[in-house]
């Protein structure tokens, strides 16, 4: 089997997949009867990688595999596919993911202590549907709290391959206001996830309270969401900030103040 053939198949196989595809499963395309030669899965992988510095799309690995993916050069002109809704989130939501990304494993007292306030259940359970987030294991305390981490969705999200990817922290407490993905340093919204993103319900958004867009870039959108580097990193939470209203905390009225 010549290597061109090769490149042919690799190349068909990650345009007709809905999902990224690992090594073992593009070499999972050649029979037993007649395998692959050594080596020419990879070779196949740099070659189309190459082959895409003038076009509008780049082959790029993420945690669950090899995808093609919109760049983000021409990503404003692609976008005009998508028409649906863009999904909202609240800082808190968005504050949240920073916090279990960024301090993994984390409990959720944890987080409510750095944050200084309750975290909504709906919070928890957006990002567990999103399947962001999930349960790695139980803190051996009194309670056996529940640990969370981030999923191979959340690196496939932000177009990561690892969480080494991550930006440094102290990075990131320098932006005023933190762009989700923005600093992931990947491309576009592929359609089949803005298509995903749609269809969530609008109930999410009415939970949480006030919220901030998320953009409909898979790996280098451009949501915006207030706070979220300061939450991960280890300053105290500001207490004067205005805080989602999903938050427990109870309100205090003028009147009740000047009694």
């Amino acid at each position: 089997m010549d290597q061109s053939l090769i490149n042919r198949i690799v190349e068909a196989a990650l345009l007709a997949a809905s999902q990224p595809l690992s090594l073992a499963q593009l070499h999972g395309l050649f029979p037993e009867e007649q395998p692959a030669p050594p080596g020419s899965v990879e070779k196949a992988l740099e070659e189309l990688r190459d082959a895409c510095a003038e076009r509008g799309v780049e082959l790029v690995e993420v945690a669950s595999g090899f995808r093609y993916q919109v760049k983000a050069d021409v990503h404003e002109w692609v976008a005009r596919l998508w028409t649906e809704r863009k999904t909202k989130y609240t800082r808190a939501t968005l504050e949240t993911l920073a916090l279990i990304a960024y301090r993994q494993p984390i409990t959720r007292g944890e987080i409510e202590q750095v944050r200084g306030v309750a975290v909504s259940s709906n919070i928890i359970q957006a990002l567990e549907e999103r399947e962001w987030i999930r349960v790695v294991g139980h803190r051996d305390v009194p309670g056996k709290p529940a640990l969370f981490g981030t999923t191979k969705g959340f690196l496939d999200y932000f177009g990561l391959k690892s969480l080494d990817q991550l930006p440094p922290l102290s990075e990131l407490k320098d932006i005023g206001e933190l762009e989700p993905q923005l600093p992931f340093d990947g491309a576009p919204l592929p359609a089949g996830l803005a298509q995903d993103e749609a269809g969530e319900t609008q109930d999410e958004a009415a939970n949480e309270g006030e919220a901030e867009v998320l953009d409909g870039n898979d790996d280098a959108g451009t949501g915006e969401a207030d706070g979220a580097a300061a939450a991960a990193g280890d300053s105290p939470p500001n207490e004067n900030a205005n805080e989602d209203e999903e938050d427990d905390a109870p309100r205090v009225s003028s009147e009740q103040e000047e009694e």
